[in-house]
Parts: structure tokens; sequence; C-alpha cells
């Protein structure tokens, strides 16, 4: 479950760099609605990864939250906001993904072995 609530909190990561380019994006009343939609998804995804860390080490919850959320904003970026999706970019990126897995799944190896 605390890898889901993890998960979920990565997302709201994502959202929230989302909402922070919107907010560069957008002039007047537009711009404080994406601001506080900024706000909004930076408390959630805070409070989520704070509920995550009551049973995950906080350093591997921390690097598995960033991990999420820098490949989330990324692909949002080119996606969503049409950034250079060069060679070397994806490259990282796909490495990122793997580093974070195999934390993941190295963390529950070792609490299945405690068991």
């Amino acid at each position: 479950m605390n890898w889901i609530i993890l998960t979920i909190a990565g997302c709201f990561e994502v959202l929230f760099t989302f909402c922070m380019g919107k907010v560069k994006e957008t002039t007047g009343t537009e711009m404080y609605l994406w601001f506080t939609g900024f706000l909004i998804a930076t408390l959630i995804s805070m409070l989520l990864l704070v509920k995550a860390t009551h049973n995950l080490p906080i350093g591997t919850a921390y690097a598995v939250w960033t991990g999420i959320g820098a490949v989330g904003t990324v692909l949002v970026g080119i996606l969503v906001f049409k950034e250079p999706a060069g060679f070397w970019r994806l490259f990282f990126i796909v490495m990122l993904i793997g580093f974070d897995y195999r934390i993941e799944d190295g963390v529950a190896r070792i609490e299945r072995s405690n068991l």
C-alpha cells in the first residue's frame, strides 16, 4: 500500500510541475488559478510522501518520489509543452526509470527477507 501512496505522491509532483509550466504561460486570473493548482498539488504530494515514509525508508521513498516526478515532468514537457526529445534526454530518462525500478525491487526483496 505504501508503494501505491508513494506513486500517487509522485504523480502529484508531476501535476505541480505541470501547473508551474502553465503559470509561466498565462497571465491574469488564469495564472492565479494555475498557481493555486500548483500549491494544492504540492501540498498533496508532500503529505502523501510523508505518509509513505511512515513505513518506507525515507531515502528510498524520496529517491523513488523524485524519480517519478523527474520522469513524469520530462514526459509532460515533451508531450504538452513541446520541449525537444533528443537521444540523450530520452536515454537518461530510461536509465532513471531503470534505477528507480531497481531501488524499489531491492527494498521489496529486503522487506520479504525480514518477514
